[in-house]
């Protein structure tokens, strides 16, 4: 069990989190639930409702589509935050490699948070503002390096 000087500095590590201003972090470290899971446990499975960030305490996840592991996910990494806003299905599933502990942030202990403290909202969209823009550059060029072959096939087949 972390104490809460313990979790304020180990959510201020957490990527999604590591722009907020203290204050912020407090109340967010402050609300969130810490679940220990069993090995092999499927913490949630994909077209499953969502409406949860997990923060990996403790231990390993495997991410998967059905059989297909997309990736796997230790100490400090983050999985299920596109749930806090769209509540839309998991577009994955979750399942613990060994025994592992997680942070837990609701989506509606994140809205009550931000009802107290409305500046969480804006450094959040500002956060994933930043996520996009970066996704967007490292998309540019895949794209237009399609966009090009696309155009000098299209020429070629004329």
């Amino acid at each position: 069990m972390l104490t809460s000087v313990d979790r304020l500095l180990f959510v201020r590590q957490v990527p999604v989190f590591q722009e907020l201003r203290d204050d912020f972090l407090v109340r967010l470290a402050s609300i969130m639930d810490e679940v220990t899971y069993p090995p092999q446990h499927t913490i949630f499975t994909e077209g499953q409702e969502g409406q949860a960030l997990f923060i990996v305490v403790q231990g390993q996840v495997r991410v998967h589509l059905r059989q297909q592991e997309l990736a796997q996910l230790a100490q400090g990494a983050c999985f299920g935050e596109m749930s806090l806003f769209d509540s839309e299905p998991r577009s994955a599933s979750v399942t613990t490699l060994e025994s592992c502990t997680c942070l837990v942030l609701t989506q509606q202990q994140l809205y009550e948070a931000i009802d107290e403290t409305p500046g969480i909202a804006v450094n959040i969209i500002r956060l994933l503002s930043r996520r996009i823009r970066d996704l967007n550059q490292k998309l540019n060029p895949v794209l237009q390096g399609q966009v090009t072959q696309d155009v000098g096939t299209e020429v070629a087949a004329r």
